[in-house]
């Protein structure tokens, strides 16, 4: 995955970072409880949209097994393993208007309420809720229920939050995950009349399929900024719940009706405003070439490209290749001012350089835990703090079994690709 980079507070942006580190390093040190999923899918999704393509490139530090991640920041978290695929506790950075002056408040019971109100006739269960707190401007309204319309219980979330129209987070709430990253069986992507836009992912809770409780997502953004998140799985728990029916309760039309329903834009239009969080411009959608079409470049011979992809930050690309022997995901994080993190990562074991560089190689199972599969890396840092960092897989995608022995490059030739002088370009 992308190694999110550190900034300093000479802005106010630490304070904020800190807060989204520490909900992902929580997020990771709680995966073994269960958690509010409705608050971490307004907190979270449209993040955790950004961290679906961004964790994919997640770098374990060596001996100290040091993960960095977060966003906005880089989280040093000696100790632990790799993140999992479900979008951390993160909060949204983008600002918030003032909440309406005739808005009134929302409370746990008025969330749970009108979950219950949008969805179809049948029975509820364990009802759990989220209201607008005014002292917690950074808390989610949510609600989730388990819901039973006579074909089994499966249980269903919403949650709502605002981000900056045109914004990135915005944008990138209704975009399809990779599939190379985030197994999905359909994703599609609706213009409603109002010009909201809404994107239905039929996924699963496990990107490893270790488990095969399905999980259908369906996130919304108005014109205005509101944004929905519904969430509905075919057990009565998003985790360690047996799967009670084939598929989720609710139709595509109709996790689409839920997440499109007006009474949600009220809520939202009570969140206080974060007077900590400053305007961001509308951003244009990025596409990575840079890094990409460098990556391609240097590719060795006898290797076809036959899928590649890219980070809209411009920071991170992957390519697939295939030797003839099976396919191999190749992917590479470049990174400016790393210089505060380099003994964290270039410890016992690693070199430096005549000319300063420090180089780290490790050949470890891949993070996502598919059947066989290994990941061979080489990360270096120039003295200036120029990072790149690639890794190279045994199979076409972390989540797959391995379709190889080894990845179709030599750490010789990763080597070489990370200490290419066309990064500086």
């Amino acid at each position: 995955m992308p190694v999110e980079r550190q900034y300093n507070d000479s802005d106010g942006s630490g304070e904020r970072a800190f807060e989204v580190r520490l909900a992902a390093a929580l997020h990771d040190a709680g995966d073994t409880f269960e958690a509010d999923r409705g608050a971490l899918a307004a907190g979270g999704t449209v993040r955790g949209r950004r961290l679906w393509l961004r964790r994919r490139a997640t770098v374990l530090g060596g001996a100290a097994g040091v993960a960095l991640a977060g966003v906005g920041g880089a989280l040093l978290v000696p100790g632990s393993g790799s993140p999992s695929e479900r979008p951390p506790a993160a909060v949204s950075t983008t600002p918030r208007p003032a909440a309406s002056p005739t808005a009134r408040a929302v409370t746990s019971d008025d969330m749970i309420g009108m979950l219950e109100k949008l969805l179809p006739e049948g029975k509820f269960g364990k009802a759990e809720g989220r209201g607008v707190d005014v002292s917690e401007p950074l808390a989610a309204p949510s609600a989730q229920v388990v819901f039973d319309d006579g074909h089994g219980p499966g249980a269903i979330s919403v949650a709502v939050n605002r981000v900056l129209p045109g914004g990135s987070d915005a944008r990138q709430a209704v975009q399809c995950p990779d599939k190379i990253y985030t197994p999905y069986d359909g994703c599609v992507t609706r213009h409603l009349p109002d010009a909201s836009v809404v994107t239905v992912v039929k996924g699963y809770e496990y990107p490893d399929r270790r488990v095969d409780t399905k999980l259908w997502t369906a996130n919304l953004v108005t014109p205005d900024g509101h944004h929905v998140s519904v969430s509905e799985w075919n057990a009565a728990a998003e985790k360690d719940a047996p799967i009670s029916r084939a598929q989720p309760p609710l139709s595509v039309d109709q996790l689409t009706a839920l997440a499109a329903a007006k009474e949600w834009r009220g809520v939202v239009d009570a969140i206080p405003g974060d007077p900590r969080q400053t305007q961001e411009p509308p951003v244009a959608q990025g596409d990575g070439r840079p890094v990409l079409k460098t990556l391609t470049s240097l590719v060795p011979e006898g290797l076809k490209v036959v899928a590649h992809g890219s980070d809209d930050d411009s920071e991170f690309s992957y390519v697939v290749v295939d030797d003839g022997k099976g396919r191999s995901l190749v992917q590479v994080n470049v990174q400016p001012d790393m210089s505060d993190v380099a003994k964290q990562l270039f410890g016992a074991g690693s070199e430096t350089l005549p000319d300063g560089t420090r180089v780290a190689e490790r050949k470890q199972p891949g993070e996502k835990g598919g059947a066989g599969v290994v990941m061979w890396t080489v990360d270096t840092i120039r003295t200036d703090g120029f990072r790149v960092v690639i890794s190279a897989f045994n199979s076409g995608s972390q989540q797959s079994a391995a379709t190889r022995t080894a990845p179709a490059l030599t750490m010789k030739q990763l080597r070489a690709i990370a200490l290419s002088p066309k990064w500086r370009s």
